[in-house]
């Protein structure tokens, strides 16, 4: 049985400063029971730390790719360099984070799309799982995914649909992330969504430094504060922690193959 905790989605390179070395981050981790941690590229500008970081330390892993925001700035060559770095890293375990994100700017949404699907097609070249950011744009992610992806493990990270959204999702075979949200007391979609994902399509997140878990609420998240997500969602399906723990680490080293 697994006794260690995965956090599949922490932007540890958005944690480290003068006061958090790489090391006092990893030495906090392991004293919460968080093993592994996958930091996902968002930034163009970042995507060398977050290599770095991979390479850094045997427990931590790497995505390639950017978020919806940035779409103006994908061009060819970076899409020829992050395939370079994914084809010669074996740090680096998914191409993420992808996807579309209607909340804060839809004057570019067809751009958006392209680049989403040329991201799709670079995983899938590279027979790399894909890690989905989906704002306010469920429809549009599941109908480009069933209509594009062509072999790559789907796992739709800090998963934000209605419990119906979330079964059409596990019916296609994709997985389901679920972070700090889960605790807050009006998520009371997400808490259906957790009570009712199939345990073998069930990952867990902290998203760090963004939505902190209670009772840390409004303060920098952090892969730490992990364990205040696994006792929620266990309770909520009214499970001992210890079989979530089991549970969830198993689909994380399984779709991430680490």
């Amino acid at each position: 049985m697994k006794d260690y905790l995965i956090d599949t989605h922490a932007h540890i390179d958005m944690l480290i400063d003068e006061e958090c070395s790489v090391q006092k981050l990893l030495t906090e981790m392991s004293d919460c029971g968080v093993k592994k941690a996958i930091i996902p590229s968002v930034e163009i500008g970042t995507q060398d730390n977050v290599v770095e970081l991979a390479n850094s330390n045997e427990n931590l892993f790497g995505m390639v790719g950017i978020f919806p925001s940035e779409a103006k700035k994908y061009t060819k060559e970076y899409e020829d360099r992050i395939e370079d770095i994914a084809r010669n890293n074996k740090k680096i375990v998914a191409v993420g984070e992808i996807g579309l994100d209607y909340y804060w700017d839809k004057s570019f949404v067809e751009l958006q799309k392209e680049v989403f699907i040329k991201q799709i097609k670079l995983a899938n070249r590279l027979h790399l799982p894909l890690v989905i950011h989906d704002r306010e744009a469920h429809k549009d992610c599941y109908d480009i995914l069933k209509s594009v992806n062509n072999g790559s493990k789907v796992l739709f990270h800090c998963f934000s649909g209605s419990t119906e959204f979330m079964r059409q999702c596990v019916k296609e075979g994709w997985y389901i992330a679920i972070g700090g949200v889960v605790t807050f007391k009006n998520a009371v979609k997400m808490k259906d969504v957790a009570k009712e994902v199939p345990s073998d399509k069930l990952v867990l997140e902290t998203d760090s430094p963004y939505l902190t878990p209670v009772p840390y609420r409004g303060k920098p998240n952090k892969p730490a504060y992990f364990k205040y997500v696994a006792e929620e969602i266990a309770n909520l399906r009214g499970m001992p922690i210890n079989e979530l723990i089991d549970i969830t680490t198993t689909n994380a080293e399984e779709f991430f193959k680490i």
